[in-house]
């Protein structure tokens, strides 16, 4: 028995998503980042759903979407796990912004911007970093075994991209400079987003 092959996302170009936005009154935009990410930068009238959020309830977004969607998150690695959940739930159009919101605005592409809080990516690269300098450091001067601390987070780096999650990104998520409230829910965005015509 052969297995289907899993085809990647759609990726719609930033300058295509502009234009797009001008001419597509029932395009619906999903950003999965954290809600801390999308208040501090985040494509107007777009609805912030978290990946965890979206991985849980699949089935009910899917059945509440169109044709018309595009999926956000910082560079389109999120965004993806997204679409491909949503694809499999039946929602083929489901699109991914190429680059993400960072490519989005280099392009030109008009954001809200609120605060200057730290992308997630940019959270870990400083945690991650910080650790194993801390890590060798600590190796060097009071005791060899704890330079094994720098190899334990290199390992967590790897095991990171090997299996496209991040734990530390899920910790970091819950620090009190990425909660915002209220948190965005299911109902919220149903009460806000437009139902597909049948």
């Amino acid at each position: 028995m052969t297995t289907p092959v899993q085809n990647d996302p759609r990726t719609v170009a930033p300058t295509e998503l502009a234009r797009r936005l001008v001419e597509d009154p029932e395009l619906m935009i999903i950003d999965v980042r954290t809600p801390g990410e999308f208040e501090t930068t985040h494509i107007r009238g777009s609805f912030n759903v978290p990946l965890n959020l979206l991985t849980e309830h699949t089935a009910d977004l899917a059945a509440r979407m169109d044709d018309h969607v595009v999926l956000v998150c910082q560079s389109g690695s999120r965004a993806g796990t997204a679409c491909t959940a949503l694809q499999q739930a039946g929602v083929d159009s489901a699109a991914v912004l190429a680059g993400g919101i960072a490519a989005f605005e280099q392009s030109g592409g008009a954001v809200v911007r609120r605060g200057t809080r730290w992308a997630m990516d940019r959270q870990v690269r400083m945690t991650a970093g910080s650790l194993v300098l801390v890590g060798t450091l600590a190796g060097q001067l009071l005791h060899p075994r704890l330079g094994l601390f720098a190899g334990a987070i290199g390992a967590g780096l790897t095991y990171s991209a090997l299996s496209d999650s991040c734990a530390m990104a899920s910790l970091l998520s819950k620090m009190p400079w990425n909660r915002v409230a209220p948190d965005p829910s299911l109902a919220a965005l149903f009460e806000q987003a437009p139902t597909p015509t049948p």
